[in-house]
């Protein structure tokens, strides 16, 4: 069994993506790492060099910023990735720049890799996914937060990088994919209050045009991190590859937990979540098998 990881990044400095723990996160798991490095404003290209890896490939690529509609852009660039894997990998492992996944779930991730290589029936695997926002000890609990996504795949080109890639279609039909008892941890939300605000207005731009952004988002220095609906505290371990970065944090942000800014329909199908552990209209881009 081969597998291949990759992932696409593009101004990693600049919006100091943990692009880098990403990817030796899951080494362990693969036999080769592709990364596509859009061209960047910074020393994106050099960071991914220096990675210490004879797994690492790199390939470079220019992104067309003129596809707003839906960050189309970001599929387009990860399918351009996913196409340059060569067909002797069985699996390809993707993984966004600012996802990591803990140690404590390689051998699951094997395992079920080895269980379902020959069953034509299953596109993919899935994961659950811990949201971090503001530091790294606060979580997103709220609806506003996708609990599942896709991240292993087979490596068949009919399968594609969907709508803004968070997700994978083959054919345009949902994948049928197996649930892995593993977790991607997004570090997406967890920036110092000024990178956080230029990468959340830059970020718009890959959707909306500049009246749209000058009428719909702050213009503010720093991000506002109070305002969010619903958080807790986070009682786990963080991926090993992710100790230096946690320790040289640079920022502090005290957030009230207690503090709930729900609607009354959030507030009623939250409290029926935690009560029964199902998620009514919860939007799945996947069939469990």
């Amino acid at each position: 069994m081969k597998v291949c990881g990759f992932t696409i990044i593009r101004n990693a400095v600049k919006y100091d993506y943990p692009v880098v723990e990403s990817i030796r996160s899951i080494l362990p798991v693969c036999d080769e790492f592709l990364v596509l490095v859009g061209k960047s404003d910074d020393g994106t290209l050099e960071l991914i060099r220096n990675i210490d890896s004879p797994k690492i490939r790199i390939e470079e690529s220019v992104w067309d910023d003129s596809m707003k509609e839906g960050g189309k852009v970001l599929a387009v660039e990860t399918n351009k990735a996913f196409d340059l894997i060569t067909n002797d990998f069985d699996w390809v492992f993707y993984l966004q720049a600012d996802e990591v996944v803990h140690e404590k779930y390689h051998e699951a991730i094997r395992e079920a890799m080895a269980k379902w290589q020959y069953n034509k029936e299953v596109d993919g695997l899935l994961f659950k996914y811990t949201h971090f926002y503001g530091t790294y000890r606060y979580i997103g609990n709220s609806r506003r937060w996708y609990r599942n996504e896709i991240r292993i795949v087979r490596n068949d080109k009919s399968i594609r990088s969907y709508r803004d890639a968070q997700g994978f279609r083959k054919n345009g039909e949902k994948l049928r994919v197996k649930s892995l008892e593993a977790a991607v941890y997004h570090y997406g939300w967890v920036k110092n209050p000024k990178t956080m605000q230029t990468k959340l207005l830059d970020f718009h731009r890959l959707w909306h045009d500049e009246d749209w952004i000058k009428q719909n988002v702050k213009q503010e220095d720093l991000f506002d991190f109070t305002d969010v609906d619903s958080l807790a505290l986070f009682t786990g371990t963080h991926p090993s590859v992710m100790a230096d970065r946690i320790r040289n944090t640079d920022w502090k942000i005290d957030l009230d937990i207690s503090k709930k800014k729900l609607s009354l329909k959030d507030t009623v199908l939250n409290y029926f979540e935690k009560t029964t552990g199902h998620r009514l209209f919860e939007y799945k881009n996947y069939k469990i098998i």
